[in-house]
């Protein structure tokens, strides 16, 4: 998105790919992954088919971004919001529209609606930092591939607010009470944290040690952050 419309084809895409891969080869979130030979091919394989299927979803030279992996922060019912936007643009009219790539499954319809919570978040955002309601906000699936596009209306954009407040409510009382109950989900199958939870008969002071002694659990605090 970042070169200019006519040269926005998939031979470039799969170039820049390329370029990427290169680039990011030593980048600690690569090498972090540890992957065999075996699962590298997969992972690159896997990379070059959500690429060519992105081009099934959208025309690329209509598309008039004014930001890529945007940046932006503000102030909502108190609390400090940040995000970052994959890619914002103005459609014909010169209205912003909120895109995000996602490269999982697409949700089952009855889900759909509680998968836009991040990006009417965003629409939130660029309210208060533009001054303007994005006109749609949309979730790119890379890997069917597929649309949910929205509409970000009052209801929509307020229920957002109340819940981002209330959430973060609840994130000073269990600061506040040293309280963090786990809520044991299909997605503890892949969590690398299992030993140091209660549902898995972990002790959550473990980790706390391993921090002290310098072994750098990452993504984890001794202490609630403020």
């Amino acid at each position: 998105m970042a070169r200019p419309p006519a040269a926005r084809t998939l031979d470039q895409a799969l170039l820049d790919l390329e370029a990427a891969r290169t680039e990011l080869a030593d980048h600690r979130d690569f090498t972090g992954l540890d992957l065999d030979d075996a699962a590298w091919a997969k992972f690159h394989a896997d990379a070059d088919a959500l690429v060519t299927k992105y081009f099934q979803l959208e025309d690329p030279t209509q598309v008039r971004p004014i930001g890529l992996e945007l940046k932006l922060q503000a102030e909502v019912g108190g609390t400090k919001l940040r995000g970052i936007i994959d890619r914002l643009e103005l459609d014909a009219n010169g209205e912003l529209i909120v895109t995000d790539y996602k490269t999982g499954s697409v949700p089952r319809a009855q889900y759909e609606q509680s998968k836009m919570t991040g990006v009417q978040l965003y629409a939130l955002l660029c309210e208060r930092v533009f001054g303007k309601r994005p006109a749609r906000v949309q979730l790119l699936y890379l890997s069917q591939p597929a649309a949910i596009i929205a509409e970000p209306t009052d209801q929509k954009i307020r229920g957002v607010e109340v819940k981002t407040g209330a959430v973060w409510t609840a994130v000073e009382r269990a600061c506040a009470g040293n309280d963090f109950r786990p809520k044991p989900g299909r997605l503890c199958d892949w969590c690398a944290f299992q030993a140091y939870c209660p549902a898995f008969g972990g002790d959550p002071a473990q980790a706390s040690v391993q921090v002290a002694d310098g072994m750098g659990i990452p993504g984890l605090l001794a202490t609630p952050a403020t």
